[in-house]
């Protein structure tokens, strides 16, 4: 039952925002005693910004996104009996995500470059089919999605999730002057690729 719960389609409906953490509090409880009603209610209630989140880590790239948060819920699934309330479910599950995909791309930097970001780069701002430019948005998209990986996760967990220096350092596992620095590294490059459409 629990693959059916996380092996559902990621478009099936829009995700709804995440609901007050107090309604996720009799859930968990039931989830950890083996309720794979109740998982599904959490998974479907969380699976938008768990989703979103690990897709901007990794760089757009949708298939790793999908199978990093199919991931995550198999290891909150896992977790849940030693879950012990001090932070809310949501907060507990989002940082669950973000180390995984995190440990994908600490996995993926000791290996030959896969990301194709230069290919990313290269259409960036690209006509489309019927020859208009893309929006900003995308462009903004796909110019993040083709940073270096370690400078793209600073800058989506400074810029966009509201992580402090000090709490990326931990979990990339470098000095806070680097995070800082890698933050500076990854602005500068969206300015240089973004400034064609400025």
């Amino acid at each position: 039952m629990l693959t059916a719960v996380v092996t559902a389609p990621l478009t099936d409906a829009p995700p709804a925002p995440p609901p007050a953490e107090d309604a996720d509090g009799p859930l968990v409880r039931a989830a950890a005693r083996g309720d794979t009603g109740a998982f599904e209610t959490l998974y479907r209630r969380h699976l938008g910004r768990v989703h979103g989140v690990i897709l901007r880590l990794v760089g757009g790239h949708g298939a790793r996104a999908e199978d990093l948060t199919q991931e995550a819920f198999v290891r909150a699934w896992q977790a849940l009996p030693d879950y012990r309330f001090e932070s809310a479910f949501g907060t507990w599950l989002y940082r669950l995500a973000v180390n995984t995909a995190l440990m994908e791309l600490r996995t993926r930097r000791s290996r030959p470059q896969e990301d194709g970001d230069e290919e990313t780069f290269e259409t960036l701002g690209a006509a489309d089919s019927a020859g208009h430019r893309t929006a900003l948005g995308v462009d903004l998209a796909r110019a993040v999605a083709s940073l270096p990986p370690r400078a793209r996760a600073v800058l989506v967990l400074h810029d966009v999730e509201g992580w402090k220096h000090e709490e990326i350092a931990t979990e990339l596992g470098m000095a806070v002057g680097s995070s800082k620095a890698q933050l500076h590294r990854a602005r500068n490059l969206l300015r240089q690729r973004l400034g064609v459409f400025a």
